[in-house]
Parts: C-alpha cells; structure tokens; sequence
C-alpha cells in the first residue's frame, strides 16, 4: 500500500471519528437526555388519560421470566423495570459516586463539606415538611420529596451555559451525588420488605467475592458483571430494593488499570518491528496469521488499558440516559385523572405535603443550611459564587423526578389512591422548581 493510499484512509478515519464523536457528543449532552425523558413521561401522562391506558396496564402487569441455567423466577414488566433495569441507573451513578471519591470533588473533604452538608439540610427540611402535612395519615411517605434528580437539575442548569459561575455547576453537582447518596441509603432502611438473614448473607458473601477480585486485580469486567446478576438476585429475593445491587457492585469494579503508561511505550516500542516484519505487502491479510496473531496481542493489550470501571461506563450510560431512564419515566408518569376528584387529588395531604416538601422545602434546607455554615464561618463559598446563586440552586434542586417517583412506588404499592396523589405532586413539583429555578438563575445572572 503506498503512502498515499494510507493518507486516503487515513483521512477517511478521521472523518469518521468526527461523525462519531458528533454523536457522542449528542447521547453525552444531559440536556437532551432530559429532554428525552421529559417526552416519554409527557407521552405517558398523554396515553394514561385516553383508551391506551387499559392496554398499557395490562401490559405492564404481563409476567416477565428471568433464567440462568436450572435457575428462574417471574415478575411483571413494572417490576422489571423499576427494579431490574433502575439496578442499571444506580449501577451508573454509583460509578459517579466512586469518581468523585476517586478523582473528583469528594477527594477533597474540606472542598466537598459544604455542598455535602447542604445536601443533608435539602433531605431533611422536605422530609419534615412532609411529616408535618401527613401527621397521624401516609406519614410513611416521607421520603418521597427529599430526592433530586441529577439529570434534569443539571441539564436545567446546563440551559444558561456561562450565565452562571464554574463553581455552582461543581457546587451543585456534589450536592446532588451527596443527595442522591442519600435516597439510596433511604431506600435502602426504610423501603424494602422484612429483610430475609440468608439472602442477606448470600448477598454479602457474593459482594466479598467481589471485593477479592478487586484485591486480585481482576481486570476483565465479565466476571464482574456475572457475579453482579448474582448479587442482584440475592439482593432482590432478601427484601431490600435491588437497586441497591447496582451500587454495590460500581464499587468494586476496579478503577484503575493494570498497565503502567512508561511500561506500554517502551513495550509498543518493542512490538512495532515485529508487527512491520511480520507483514506483507504482496499477501492478502487474511492469510497472514502471524501478522493478525501479533496485532490481536496488541489489540488486547491497549484494550486494558482503559480501567475497568470507565469501560463500564462507557458501555452502560447511553443505554442508561436514552433507554432505561425513559422507559422508568413512561412506566411510572402514569398519571390517569380521568373520573377523579381534581379538588379532592389537590387538596390530599400527600399531594401538598410532597409539592411543598420539593418546592418549598428543598430551597430552604439547601439554602439554609449553606448560609449557617458561611455565616459562622465554617465553610466558605466557592470562588465566584454569591449566596443568591445557592437560593437557584435550591429552587432547582426541588427537580426530583426519577428518585421521588421510585420512592413513591415503594411508599405506596398498596394505596393507588396516594400514588396517584403523590405522582402528581412529584410532576408538578419538579415542573414548577425547573421553570422557577431556571427564571430566577436568568434574572441572577442579569444582575450580575
């Protein structure tokens, strides 16, 4: 091949690099993965409240079986996808939380204080709020308005691009992982069933197996992934959320890479005259096996180097944001107010309690507990930012549609009455707490 037939194809890669990266750039955006999520809860509100919402039901309650070998066992399509596929979700997003700890914000314990503590303030003063309205009734909901979505806060805040400082998207972005800690921890105590004791040390004994793999460095992500089905049924079968498996296993899915950056340069220095000698340019590729065994070693190797963890995420998270997350949103936005008592659903105390909790309550815990810990001179702002710019982020972090909805279906699987009441909440809520945040952060940003 002369040197302009490789300048050809050399091009012609590059031009596909840049379509692909045009599209990464898309499927990466947190705007319109929301944007995608806002449509299939939208569609889903739409068909609840027409004829589509007695097949869609119907649906959702056909039984879906799961198999591994000898193993298998039923449950409905809701089900699946509220405790299998949001498995997934947590998966994604206890490997945001083992970035931060790693290399991000929460490496730095004094840094990430502020925004962690503000995170409490922000579950507390909801979840009291809540408590309040639904004293001696559905008290059990508590948790439901304490939750902040990240992809919808975000990509509400990622809509003013430079409008607001660099330290409020760090900021915000801590305190949403601290939150989203949080609910799972929530979720976790007080939302699962009577924990079984042997599934419990079934789990725990596959989360050690696990944990040794790592200490074993064990790079490839295969047994890692079998072993997480594994915990994920034993999580499942012992009457805590599953979703828990998802977090448990990001956590032990090594974060770093098994080959030294100096020792790969001076090993590919090795390898390259080996792979030129081995080629010829007058036999066709397929029949040169010595050439392809040697650069399959080469391919294996620069496979490695990318740590398991990032591998990971790469592979799940367009699936994750375009896939899972919509399919949870049309799932659980099926609000039907068809034949139901509108004055009655809005002045339910569940209804008022959630709305005020996540609109009223998050900007004021969130808020609130970042000035206490300025004013008295234990935390200090992030550079750049002013205490009107942590009252937006409050506002926004009334969002919290994904984690709030999930909680509500965990509050109130028995009670359709206070679902309905809760779901509508939690999508009026989180609409209000976007469109006001996103004023007020514009109107902070003229003034300033």
């Amino acid at each position: 091949m002369t040197n302009d037939q490789l300048l050809i194809i050399d091009e012609a890669h590059r031009r596909r690099l840049g379509g692909k990266r045009l599209i990464e750039r898309i499927t990466s955006n947190g705007t319109i993965a929301a944007a995608v999520m806002v449509l299939a809860a939208v569609a889903a509100v739409i068909c609840a409240n027409t004829d589509l919402y007695y097949p869609i039901h119907e649906f959702l309650a056909e039984p879906v079986t799961l198999a591994a070998g000898p193993i298998s066992f039923s449950m409905s399509v809701e089900l699946f996808v509220n405790d299998f596929l949001m498995a997934i979700f947590f998966l994604l997003v206890g490997i945001e939380l083992k970035y931060e700890m790693t290399v991000g914000e929460l490496t730095r314990p004094r840094q990430a204080l502020l925004p962690m503590l503000a995170a409490v303030g922000g579950v507390v003063v909801p979840a009291a709020i809540y408590a309040v309205v639904n004293r001696g009734g559905a008290v059990y909901g508590w948790a439901i308005p304490m939750a902040t979505d990240i992809a919808f806060a975000l990509g509400v805040l990622s809509l003013l691009g430079r409008r607001v400082p660099a330290g409020i998207k760090v900021f915000f972005t801590t305190l949403a992982i601290a939150d989203d800690l949080l609910a799972i921890v929530a979720i976790a105590l007080f939302y699962g069933h009577s924990p079984s004791m042997v599934w419990l040390a079934a789990a725990a004994a596959v989360t050690v197996a696990l944990a040794l793999m790592n200490r074993a460095q064990v790079f490839s992500l295969k047994p890692y992934l079998l072993l997480g089905l594994v915990l994920w049924f034993c999580v499942y079968q012992s009457g805590i959320h599953a979703t828990l498996a998802g977090v448990i296993l990001a956590f032990c899915v090594p974060a770093r890479s098994d080959i030294r950056a100096e020792a790969l340069v001076e090993w590919l220095r090795g390898r390259l005259p080996e792979l030129a000698d081995r080629y010829d340019d007058e036999a066709h590729i397929l029949g040169q096996h010595d050439f392809t065994h040697a650069a399959t070693g080469v391919e294996r190797v620069m496979h490695r180097v990318t740590p398991p963890l990032m591998r990971l995420e790469h592979g799940i998270d367009v699936w994750v944001n375009f896939l899972i997350l919509p399919i949870f949103a049309f799932v659980n936005a099926q609000v039907r107010l068809v034949g139901v008592d509108l004055a009655t659903l809005v002045f339910d105390p569940v209804t008022i309690g959630t709305y005020l909790g996540m609109l009223l309550g998050k900007p004021v815990g969130i808020a609130g507990v970042t000035y206490l810990l300025v004013r008295f001179g234990f935390a200090e702002l992030p550079r750049g930012v002013r205490f009107r710019h942590i009252v937006g982020v409050g506002i926004l972090g009334g969002i919290g549609f994904t984690m709030s909805i999930l909680i509500a279906g965990l509050a109130f699987t028995e009670i359709p009455a206070e679902l309905l009441a809760a779901k509508t909440a939690i999508l009026a809520a989180s609409v209000s707490a976007g469109v006001l945040g996103m004023l007020y952060m514009r109107f902070v940003a003229c003034r300033d």
